[in-house]
């Protein structure tokens, strides 16, 4: 049990005994919740029931804080628990515990930070999902990095995870993509050809039609128009999914599954859904489309689901896609990650989703605002390739994928961001994950050296650890639980940046005051072991993030 929880547990366990004993009228006990205080002489935790209690039972909450105190089991983890004016619980951990937690760090390595939160309940985390008709941009990369950290935490908090990336490759965008390619195509075999109105412009198809001339000649501007667009178009989708995985992989970021929309047309699935939707009225036929009568579900509109032409929407594909996740493949729960151009769709989704008969809670949909690119005070509009906007490709190459992830994780999905491009690129601590990176550098360094040195630190005994910056270190070192369980809660990956450059800061502070190796062999002894668990905790970390943790810098 989380140490959060075990406080929580004793709280709620002393506010039944004060109630038994009269101490204050029986009432409902509220929701219990323990935080982290901002300042720490006010404790490892704080609560708030007395202010909450408060008015329920007619007494000032000071005094109800008062009556408590007594009441609260500390056992081995907590030193005191005092009360703190407005009406504050204010708990205080024991020092021999924190210092125990040293050894079960170095004991558990980087399991230390798992939790059993999912109990194997199986989610499914989509994310990138970007049409396969140009590569992978940096407005995409914001989610992918956003969508592999979320799947890394929640698998640390003990559910199953699949990760998914829908493939888009059915609707009237691919065919555009198809039919731009193959102007291209004819353009590289020289022959006059014009791209379709609405077609794709970047100067990656023409780069991809030369690929394709040089694999296959000019056999496909002998073929009907029909067939040698089907042919080149089939050719350019799996040669951009290739790209795109490259891309992804680049940055750490690989796939489960990767989910074909076209299958759901193949497979019937479609086809089910809206019969599903029909038997359940929730579709209606006018000006010869067929509608998906939302407002009955008390949305503002309804939206067509097939079009007159009897092509569906990509909506009636959506509807399909989570039919399948939830009725068909059985997750208990799904969580997409959309750009921000994709926010009104949530709520008609929502609503379809309940008309399968589905719990539409099941689904979470994480909205990942623009992003702008920066170098020094210019913002940055175009790549290398005149006209195009910067890829994934383009970014890594500059700043490298560790700094690609920690700058992309360090602003809360929802929050507009700026991306700053000479900052990444520094080598200094102005760049924060330069900052944690040598953190872990340094670490790895001691390590190195106490082991040239014949040092054995593995029998440390961590009572000798008092000093304030050793109990400081300590106090971040076991935070990382707790960091995993509030993750994998809130979907707020942004939070273990945040983290890990506040346990750089404590090693820093620590290393700085506290000499390591010492003229005394069991100091000595201890110290180092407090170095090894700040490393198998910085360095998982920066795992969850997918973020290299360097050995030298």
């Amino acid at each position: 049990m989380l140490i959060t929880e075990q406080v929580r547990q004793r709280i709620l366990q002393a506010a039944a005994e004060a109630q038994a004993k009269g101490l204050f009228p029986a009432i409902a006990t509220p929701e219990v919740q323990v935080e982290r205080p901002s300042k720490e002489e006010h404790g490892d935790f704080a609560c708030s029931l007395p202010l909450k209690l408060a008015r329920a039972v007619r007494m000032n909450p000071m005094e109800i804080a008062r009556r408590l105190v007594p009441m609260v089991p500390l056992g081995e983890e907590m030193e005191k628990v005092e009360a703190a004016p407005p009406g504050f619980l204010n708990i205080f951990l024991r020092e021999s515990w924190l210092q125990r937690q040293v050894d079960a760090i170095v004991e558990a390595g980087p399991a230390y930070s798992n939790v059993d939160a999912g109990q194997g309940h199986r989610v499914q985390v989509e994310f990138v999902s970007v049409n396969p008709t140009g590569p992978v941009h940096v407005g995409h990369t914001r989610g992918a990095v956003l969508g592999s950290t979320l799947a890394n935490v929640l698998k640390a908090a003990g559910y199953q995870v699949t990760r998914e990336y829908y493939i888009n490759d059915a609707g009237n965008q691919m065919e555009l993509f198809y039919a731009s390619l193959y102007a291209r195509y004819l353009q590289a075999v020289g022959q006059d050809a014009q791209l379709p109105n609405g077609g794709y412009q970047g100067a990656y198809l023409v780069d991809e039609a030369k690929e394709i001339v040089a694999a296959h000649g000019d056999r496909f501007a002998k073929m009907s128009r029909e067939q040698a667009i089907r042919e080149v178009g089939e050719l350019g989708l799996r040669r951009m999914l290739e790209v795109i995985r490259q891309d992804l992989a680049a940055i750490g970021v690989e796939f489960d599954q990767w989910f074909s929309e076209k299958g759901l047309f193949e497979s019937s699935q479609y086809q089910r859904t809206v019969e599903l939707l029909r038997q359940g009225g929730h579709l209606a036929e006018r000006e010869g489309a067929i509608w998906f009568v939302s407002t009955a579900l008390g949305e503002d509109k309804d939206n067509v689901m097939v079009r007159s032409n009897g092509l569906p929407t990509y909506f009636a594909s959506d509807a399909a896609y989570h039919y399948n996740k939830f009725a068909v493949r059985g997750f208990d729960r799904v969580i997409n990650i959309w750009g921000a151009d994709h926010q009104g769709h949530v709520p008609r989704l929502k609503a379809v989703v309940g008309a399968l008969g589905l719990e539409p809670s099941r689904l979470t949909v994480i909205i990942a605002q623009m992003v702008a690119l920066k170098r020094g005070n210019e913002r940055v509009k175009a790549s290398k390739r005149k006209g195009e906007i910067v890829t994934l490709r383009d970014l890594v190459a500059e700043v490298g994928p560790d700094a690609c992830r920690f700058f992309f994780l360090a602003r809360s999905p929802e929050s507009q961001m700026e991306f700053d491009l000479e900052l990444a690129q520094k080598q200094s601590q102005e760049n924060p994950v330069y900052y944690v990176q040598y953190a872990h550098a340094r670490i790895a360094g001691i390590l190195r050296n106490a082991e040239e040195q014949g040092l054995d630190f593995r029998r440390g005994d961590v009572a000798l650890l008092r000093a304030p910056e050793e109990m400081a270190l300590i106090r971040k070192l076991v935070l990382l639980p707790e960091l995993v369980q509030s993750v994998a809660d809130t979907l707020q990956p942004h939070h273990l940046p945040h983290y890990a450059t506040e346990l750089a800061t404590a090693f820093h502070w620590f290393y700085d005051h506290c000499r390591v190796i010492t003229d005394d062999p069991a100091l000595t002894s201890a110290r180092l072991k407090l170095v090894e668990a700040s490393g198998v905790i910085l360095a998982r970390s920066l795992e969850l993030m997918g973020v290299s943790a360097p050995q030298r810098m």
